[in-house]
């Protein structure tokens, strides 16, 4: 049975439908948004992946060439890889829905969310976190705690909910947020030097926007809903527990306030393995995992405790400590503009290369073809955290941690006509402890002004 619900956002229907297509997959939605049509599908496995510890959930969002009357490029005329604006709205989906999952569910998950129809407003990402949500809900699979999305933008001082593409490009706020209906969830956001009280009203337009989609939601699932599955939280014995904690609490409060990352590591590895090997048992092939789980469930207890109790972050910083921070500029001789940017033991390469007009980058999107005349690339090989892996094309994380920083500094970039050069800032991380796409700003920032470029301002 065809089930729907409707409703007004931002002068446009947004309509939910359920039953009439996909209707093999654990649960689907036929969104649509003004003539923007996303097909949303969920599917879960029917057994746990076995050993393991952390949620397999994939999202993808493709945008299909025909939703705007396009054939793709190229010799085959096949959709390729995805774009980097799908890799960006996957992930945006992902951070939404992952914390919502029930602890212990271990089933592989799939959401795909893909875009059949765009008009030219650019809504096609809120729609698909709107879609995506809608089809969990209404799924067998157990998520119970549905979010939607909301673009944001300013102009003239006013906000604008779900702002079309023409609006955003004049808006000095670009502002996108999903959420339940009891909190935000997820924000995402590019501003021209806003106030933090204009960035809060703007989520609080958007939550009050995103309780009303969800709503919406929960009625479709009242009327269409398949009952949820059960999950059974895997059962530790208290008894081992509590043996794992007498051998380990200890240890992980000294490991942990070890500074040099490497060495806390191969401590608290000592700590965890020396319980493995004292608590192991032939007849249990359960029980190593379930002392790992114990260990890993003790780390976390500990660092919070010690952030809560005594103020004091992993290594002995406090909450408002910052790790010595270093800037090199002109490391690189022959480049346009390079600096080497260092706080603790996060290190970014990053280098400035300027370009005539000819090197803009052509993007050919649902919504029409545009020019880039700034990118910045990130690049995480794996020696910055002491592996050694294959090196592959750039991965979704790559490419978002590259777009967070080129909104950060986008904004001081100088107009056209201002600086009429094509720019491109590659930031390679050579080492890793955390928030490298902040050193990845911080370097592009010093490696801009190596190479003479007349930002506004410092980032």
């Amino acid at each position: 049975m065809v089930h729907t619900v409707e409703i007004e956002v931002a002068g446009r229907i947004l309509r939910l439908e359920t039953g009439r297509v996909a209707r093999q997959a654990d649960g689907s939605i036929w969104a649509s948004y003004g003539d923007t049509v996303v097909l949303a599908t969920a599917v879960a496995s029917q057994v746990a992946k076995p050993g393991i510890d952390f949620l397999p959930l994939t999202v993808d969002y493709q945008e299909k060439s025909f939703a705007a009357g396009k054939i793709p490029g190229g010799y085959f005329k096949r959709e390729a890889r995805p774009s980097e604006k799908a890799v960006l709205t996957s992930r945006q989906i992902d951070r939404g829905l992952r914390p919502l999952f029930p602890e212990g569910y271990y089933f592989e998950t799939q959401i795909i969310a893909s875009v059949l129809s765009a008009d030219q407003t650019g809504s096609s990402d809120i729609l698909g976190i709107i879609a995506s949500s809608a089809a969990l809900t209404v799924s067998n699979i157990p998520f119970d705690n549905p979010i939607a999305g909301v673009r944001i933008g300013r102009l003239d001082g006013r906000f604008v909910v779900n702002p079309d593409l023409e609006t955003v490009a004049k808006s000095e706020l670009h502002l996108v947020v999903a959420g339940t209906a009891d909190a935000v969830m997820m924000v995402e956001a590019g501003a021209n030097e806003l106030s933090e009280a204009v960035m809060l009203e703007a989520i609080e337009l958007a939550h009050a926007e995103i309780k009303k989609i969800v709503s919406k939601i929960r009625e479709l699932q009242a009327v269409a809903g398949k009952p949820k599955r059960k999950v059974a939280k895997e059962q530790i014995d208290s008894a081992l527990a509590a043996q794992v904690k007498a051998l380990v609490a200890q240890g992980i409060r000294e490991a942990i306030m070890i500074p040099n990352k490497a060495a806390r590591q191969e401590r608290l590895d000592e700590v965890k393995n020396d319980a493995v090997q004292k608590l192991k048992n032939a007849d249990d092939p359960n029980r190593e995992r379930h002392v790992k789980l114990v260990f890993h469930e003790l780390e976390y207890t500990e660092v919070r405790n010690m952030i809560l109790e005594k103020g004091s972050r992993a290594d002995g910083r406090g909450p408002a400590d910052i790790r010595p921070i270093t800037c090199e500029v002109g490391a690189l001789p022959r480049t346009h503009g390079s600096a080497i940017f260092t706080r603790g033991e996060t290190q970014s390469l990053a280098v400035v290369t300027l370009g005539t007009t000819d090197d803009e980058q052509r993007v050919d999107a649902l919504e029409g073809e545009y020019m880039r005349t700034f990118m910045l690339h990130y690049n995480f090989p794996p020696f910055s955290v002491g592996e050694a892996r294959p090196l592959r094309s750039p991965g979704r994380r790559e490419v978002g941690h590259g777009a967070l920083a080129e909104r950060a500094l986008v904004s001081v970039v100088p107009s056209k006509e201002v600086f009429p050069y094509t720019l491109r800032i590659v930031s390679d991380i050579l080492e890793s402890n955390g928030s490298s796409s902040m050193a990845t700003v911080c370097g592009g920032s010093l490696a801009f002004m190596d190479a003479g470029v007349p930002i506004r301002e410092a980032v």
